[in-house]
């Protein structure tokens, strides 16, 4: 599977080589900018299929970019690939609607495998980081909200919330829940509309902070 991307890192001989090691590994750069402005454009001119953003950038950082993406409508995978393993900056990354945290000194074909996971649906975090999002799911990371989110959303959009949480794509829950893609992408759809937010990510990470597990002994045979 062929994938189109967006490179904005500001690091002119970073980029420059991952646009070579990319296109090595039949991924498509459709551009590459070292601007976050620039960047902004071009997404909404060519939608590429995941963006790939820097964290550290002068005059608009990788988080003010991320941001503004969601809120211009950008709603396809947002993957921060940054030298910062600072917890702050990854919790911060997730909630502002990227889909993966990658780590520059990554080998590149697990970078290739974690984008095309990340494309398929799933999160992707930096195998260094992974006790980081352990620790954000026994809260210590971040304050659960005074209030459950969760109150407007059914038993379904619940459960499959839940699912969302541990980096489940649409085919993978609707297998587990015995029902089809579409009905998946329904709920998913309603449940980002009833959080008030743009992206699967975004819902998963409330998920998380709010300690929704997955009930794997439910019945799964009612109605969607």
């Amino acid at each position: 599977m062929s994938l189109n991307v967006i490179l904005i890192d500001d690091h002119t001989l970073f980029r420059e080589g991952l646009e070579g090691l990319l296109s090595r590994r039949n991924i498509t750069v459709l551009a590459a900018v070292g601007d976050g402005q620039e960047g902004l454009r071009l997404a909404a001119e060519l939608n590429p299929d995941v963006i790939l953003l820097d964290m550290r950038m002068p005059d608009m950082d990788g988080i003010d970019v991320l941001r503004q993406l969601r809120q211009n409508g950008f709603s396809n995978p947002i993957t921060m690939l940054t030298t910062s393993s600072d917890e702050r900056d990854l919790v911060e990354s997730l909630r502002s609607g990227a889909q993966g945290y990658l780590l520059k000194d990554m080998e590149p074909d697990q970078l290739v495998l974690a984008l095309r996971d990340i494309v398929d649906g799933k999160t992707v975090v930096a195998p260094d980081l992974a006790p980081v999002l352990a620790r954000v799911v026994q809260g210590d990371s971040i304050a659960a909200a005074e209030e459950s989110p969760f109150t407007k959303l059914t038993p379904r959009e619940n459960e499959i919330l839940a699912l969302l949480a541990e980096g489940q794509s649409n085919k993978v829950i609707a297998r587990n829940l015995g029902i089809s893609d579409g009905t998946v992408k329904l709920h998913v759809k309603s449940i980002l509309r009833k959080l008030g937010v743009h992206s699967r990510v975004e819902a998963a990470v409330i998920a998380v902070e709010q300690g929704l597990r997955a009930n794997r002994g439910s019945d799964h045979s009612g109605l969607d």
